[in-house]
């Protein structure tokens, strides 16, 4: 059957919303008929709506999409969403010619052994999970006859986090093509009275900024609208292509007479805090920087140019010291030592000349740092009225000294004893980020991922902007003697400028006529308590202004938060405690359809006059494995050379893919993939035809031999159309293509699927598949070939380099001047990538690891000249003498 695929409504909010379609058609539409604009593939999406309610800092939003198929045939539409991490899904319908079909939020384990039926039984349409930076993604796909209709509609929701003094709504809008109704929409009611509203667009003209674009404020009402008319999408007069691509961004904040506010409803309060205009805490710093051999090159240059910002931030008040840790400790200074103006100078000296080294020793230099704020504290060294901070920066997991992540984290706990907090910072993949996180939450801090990217400076300054300034210190929230229960986090070792402390609870007497708050804590000068008294008649008069409000909005509000707070707990917990935060978190996630990380969200949906089963599960912070690779529909595969040969390299960010081919002698190796950190690399060799084809003009070769390695483990695997050969040092094991194996040792596993693939894992994070292409034995042209999938590589480094392995990093391009080529069925267009600008050819691939005879098309750009201009250097430069 035919499939199209409509992609995608993508949905961020930091809190945000992204929105994106699916890529433009290049070429001819549908048939003779008529067809609305914007048809792609006899599919138009005529409606795109994004709604954003919220109530207190509480977010609830619908994203509904609708489409309808034009074509004399069913196809495939799909609905994908990126939604914030700190967002919890509460429903999702898809209707279909009226009818619809709702999704079920159930216990994880219940969701999963109705999904597994379902697998068995071959009717799985599978809904796909991914991580980004702030965003985790929820797809479905659904077929649809000819002439009917499709509406899905998402429902999520979570609690605006206050940041730099404001609340933050991202949006990533890029539909790619024109949409009928497109409509964005923010409505927020705060009983504070809104203190400033903003909306800005990178992709902004004059025109849509003054006709498309509405914002307004008055009171306690804030209204933000975006609807580009049809024409106003357009790129040019006469495109049909869409400008609207970029950031769109609405922050807003409230009015502060009072340093906080507390809001009741049916029984349920919620008590904001975020006093302004007291003096910053003076602060204790010590960064702990790993400095080993695998924080090289750009890593390291980010993490002094951060180092050296921060330090121009740092206040004269403040004292500060430096630990640097690879296989060794060694440290900027003795003792802490004043900001002064001469400190810094020198400081910032020392931080030029940082050089990695050596291997990582996380224990040791932890406890340096702890026992030198320690010691300057019982010495009187810095400020009676200051609080201590430690900040520790490493890419990757302890290797030396005590490298066990329990006997670490219980060294930090009685190091610290709860005086003061750790912020753990993990730069990149190649670490265990859940020990971090755990060591960092028991010890009353946080742990934050360092993305590697070309912002990863930026990153780092960021989180400590967050910390730089403490207002009050040992913050407790105080209630009346039993006249709470089911009461949230309510004390703080630090209150932060620009940020916002929440505490929830339910009143054990609805009837009570007043409410009191006290909120104690230490200031830079003396110690403060907050007093908040609340009228509740005064309380029933502002509850009369319901036309903004949804629901019992503080009792969803309280139950996220109560979740979010177990879950954190949890991490930590052991035994008979964690089975107890398990089963109140999953209560109340089951109590109000919250998707977390105990529920899933189960949609049956028909197909092909059956009902299939897809599940929707909340990932955790990690890169989600590939466990279940034969049960889904493959993921997106960024990086792939298959066919003559074709190298393929998807960029999700763009939703579009790059490909070039190279042209070489049969005999020919060429590095693919080649890592000096993880010692993984692979090698292909070059075959070519039986006899020439009849057409002398065209030289088809493909990849008849691939070499695996990875030089730390000894290991070695040969691929070849006929047999798999694997070495582990001098031992040797073959097998054929008719098998079905898998075979495990030391952290690697080889899974032989029989006349197939081949599955390759080197632990949790890379992960190779080889595809087996077979022709007919009488073939008189063609030989049998491999292809080459890399479907998880974010355990490699960023040294990691090759005709494949170079593009594991973050890039960017852009396309522009698409234009008739000489083929009137491929576009050209101009691409402008690593500084160069290229002219290249819209085209198509195969992608073979979900159907090894017919293949998915994947379109791509097609970079000309052995990917000249794309690839670093020139296509020889990735010649090597043999395989291995």
């Amino acid at each position: 059957m035919a499939s199209a695929r409509w992609p995608c409504l993508i949905l961020a909010l930091l809190s945000g919303v992204a929105v994106s379609g699916f890529p433009r058609r290049l070429g001819g539409l549908l048939g003779k008929r008529s067809l609305p604009e914007g048809v792609v593939d006899g599919i138009e999406v005529y409606s795109t709506k994004v709604h954003c309610k919220v109530t207190s800092r509480f977010a609830h939003n619908v994203v509904t999409t609708r489409a309808v198929n034009h074509a004399d045939t069913a196809k495939e539409v799909s609905f994908d969403v990126e939604l914030p991490k700190t967002a919890f899904i509460t429903n999702f319908t898809l209707t279909i010619d009226g009818v619809t079909y709702p999704g079920n939020v159930k216990e994880k384990e219940v969701a999963k052994k109705q999904y597994e039926k379902a697998v068995s039984q071959g009717k799985t349409a599978g809904l796909v999970k991914a991580s980004g930076r702030k965003l985790e993604k929820f797809t479905v796909s659904v077929n649809v006859a000819a002439g009917s209709k499709v509406t899905f509609e998402l429902t999520y929701e979570e609690l605006l986090k206050r940041h730099k003094a404001k609340y933050e709504m991202y949006l990533k809008v890029q539909p790619k093509q024109l949409v009928k109704h497109f409509e964005i929409t923010a409505d927020i009611f705060e009983p504070q009275g809104i203190s400033m509203l903003d909306a800005e667009a990178s992709f902004i003209t004059n025109d849509l900024l003054s006709s498309a674009l509405t914002k307004s404020f008055s009171g306690k009402k804030g209204h933000v609208s975006f609807k580009p008319s049809l024409d106003q999408q357009r790129s040019c007069p006469t495109c049909t292509d869409s400008l609207l691509k970029g950031d769109f961004i609405i922050t807003y904040d409230v009015n502060r007479e009072s340093p906080a506010n507390v809001q009741i409803v049916n029984g349920y309060f919620v008590h904001f805090f975020a006093p302004q205009g007291l003096p910053v805490v003076p602060k204790n710093v010590v960064f702990v920087i790993d400095v080993s051999g695998s924080m090289h090159g750009r890593k390291m240059e980010q993490t002094k140019d951060a180092l050296l910002k921060i330090l121009e931030d740092v206040k004269e008040d403040d004292y500060l010291n430096f630990i640097l840790f690879s296989g060794g400790v060694t440290t900027w200074k003795d003792t802490l030592v004043q900001a002064t103006p001469e400190n810094i100078q020198e400081a910032r000296k020392f931080v030029m000349n940082i050089r990695d080294q050596g291997m990582t020793n996380i224990n040791d230099a932890l406890l340096r740092g702890i026992s030198m704020l320690n010691k300057a504290r019982e010495e009187y060294r810095v400020p009676e009225r200051s609080t201590s901070i430690v900040i520790m920066l490493t890419d990757g997991d302890a290797n030396v000294g005590e490298s066990r992540p329990e006997k670490i984290q219980e060294n930090m706990r009685k190091a610290i004893g709860g005086k003061f907090p750790l912020y753990n910072l993990g730069f990149g993949n190649n670490l265990n980020y859940n020990f971090l996180e755990r060591m960092a939450l028991e010890n009353h801090g946080l742990a934050r991922r360092i993305y590697e990217d070309s912002d990863a400076n930026l990153q780092l300054q960021g989180f400590y902007e967050e910390v730089a300034n403490p207002l009050l210190t040992d913050v407790e929230v105080e209630y009346p003697e039993n006249a709470i229960l089911d009461l949230t986090q309510n004390s703080y070792q630090h209150f932060y400028d620009g940020s916002e402390i929440v505490v929830a609870g339910r009143l054990a007497d609805e009837d009570m006529n007043s409410f009191k708050a006290d909120v104690k804590g230490h200031g830079a000068i003396n110690d403060l308590t907050f007093t908040e008294e609340l009228d509740m008649k005064e309380m029933e008069k502002a509850l009369k202004e319901r036309d903004y409000i949804f629901g019992n909005y503080i009792e969803r509000l309280w139950a996220y938060l109560t979740i979010e707070q177990l879950l954190e707990k949890r991490k930590n917990a052991h035994g008979e405690e964690k089975e107890n935060l398990t089963a109140q978190a999953l209560d109340l996630s089951l109590k109000y359809h919250f998707v977390t990380p105990l529920t899933s969200m189960v949609v049956t949906k028909p197909e092909d006059n059956e009902n299939k089963t897809a599940i929707a599960d909340k990932p955790g912070e990690v890169i989600p494995s590939m466990a279940y690779l034969t049960n889904f529909r493959p993921p997106q595969t960024p990086y792939y050379v298959d066919g003559d040969p074709h190298f393929i390299i998807q960029v999700p960010e763009k939703d579009d893919a790059i490909c070039f081919n190279i042209d070489e002698d049969p005999g020919t190796v060429l590095r693919l993939i080649q890592d000096p950190v993880t010692g993984l690399t692979v090698n292909g060799q070059i075959i070519g035809e039986k006899r020439s084809s009849l057409d002398s003009q065209t030289r088809k070769t493909y990849f008849g031999k691939l070499g695996i390695a990875n030089a730390q483990m000894d290991f070695q695997i040969e691929v070849t159309p006929e047999r798999i050969t694997l070495w582990h040092g001098a031992a040797q094991s073959m097998f054929s293509w008719l098998d079905t194996v898998m075979v495990t040792q030391d952290g690697l596993s080889v899974t032989i699927n029989r006349k197939n693939n081949m599955v390759v894992s080197f632990g949790d994070g890379v992960t190779f598949v080889v595809v087996l292409h077979q022709v007919w034995k009488k073939q008189p042209i063609h030989h049998d070939f491999l292809g080459f999938y890399v479907v998880d590589s974010h355990r490699m480094s960023a040294q990691t380099h090759g005709l494949l392995g170079q593009f594991f990093h973050p890039f960017d391009f852009k396309v522009s001047d698409v234009h008739p080529g000489s083929d009137p069925t491929k576009p050209d267009a101009t691409m402008v990538v690593k500084n160069h600008r290229l002219t290249v050819t819209r085209g198509s691939q195969k992608d073979y690891r979900k159907d090894i005879s017919v293949g998915t098309k994947v379109a791509c750009w097609f970079v000309h000249n052995n990917g000249q201009g794309l690839i670093d250097g020139v296509h020889s430069d990735y010649i090597v003498p043999n395989l291995f």
